[in-house]
């Protein structure tokens, strides 16, 4: 059961979401890029955290969210409403891989499912949220693919290995690796996770940056840089 996280402009309960609010969604919240007036699709909305963080960051923006599990959209319906974004903010219950009519975005974002195999949790929900048997990497191309349209990117944060196989099989389904940020908890510990942002055009090179979450005993510079308008003790 999640205990609910409060931001400097607005409030999470995740209670009954797979996932609770993470590092892993601040970071792609914070990170993915969009424009004014787009249309926005949050895939696996969870508790609403990425619906809400590019609310909060574009203000003219139209934001979708949606997710498989009734619970999570009971959550990240409550979550819109008590924001200061209601109105631009819409919620559905959807399983991506079966819109036989799916609109089409000029901003994609998830944080996907990404354990490929092992122990599912005992939890249904939590299994759902962080396995990939509801939403395959290759689905979830194929979806990007559907849903975007041209000139479109999808923005998403996957541990290192799972990023490099879905950077690696993106081109088959027609989409190209614009940017890649490296995420490292700590300067001497390896990559943990990779941000992404997919585009619709062919690329010829991904612009590869890095971010260190922790520098000694405090956030590192960056980090906070990245995240101040969101974290209340930044």
């Amino acid at each position: 059961m999640g205990k609910g996280f409060k931001f400097k402009q607005f409030s999470i309960d995740d209670q009954g979401c797979g996932m609770p609010v993470s590092t892993d969604g601040v970071l792609l919240g914070a990170w993915a890029d969009a424009g004014e007036q787009h249309q926005i699709l949050d895939i696996g909305t969870g508790s609403g955290l990425l619906a809400l963080m590019m609310a909060q960051r574009f203000p003219t923006a139209q934001i979708l969210a949606v997710d498989i599990d009734v619970h999570a959209v009971e959550t990240v319906s409550m979550n819109a409403e008590q924001s200061a974004w209601a109105n631009r903010i819409k919620v559905r219950q959807q399983d991506v891989t079966l819109w036989s009519e799916m609109p089409r975005f000029d901003t994609i974002v998830c944080n996907p499912p990404y354990f490929n195999s092992g122990e599912q949790a005992g939890d249904a929900r939590r299994a759902t949220a962080r396995h990939t048997d509801t939403l395959s990497h290759d689905n979830l191309l194929k979806v990007i693919k559907a849903g975007l349209l041209p000139g479109g990117q999808a923005h998403l944060i996957l541990p290192s290995v799972e990023a490099d196989g879905l950077i690696a099989n993106s081109a088959e389904h027609g989409l190209g690796c614009l940017r890649c940020t490296l995420v490292k908890p700590t300067p001497d510990k390896p990559v943990s996770r990779k941000l992404i942002t997919l585009s619709t055009q062919p690329t010829d090179s991904c612009q590869q940056t890095s971010l260190v979450i922790r520098q000694g005993d405090n956030y590192s510079d960056d980090f906070i840089a990245l995240t101040r308008d969101f974290y209340l003790k930044m």
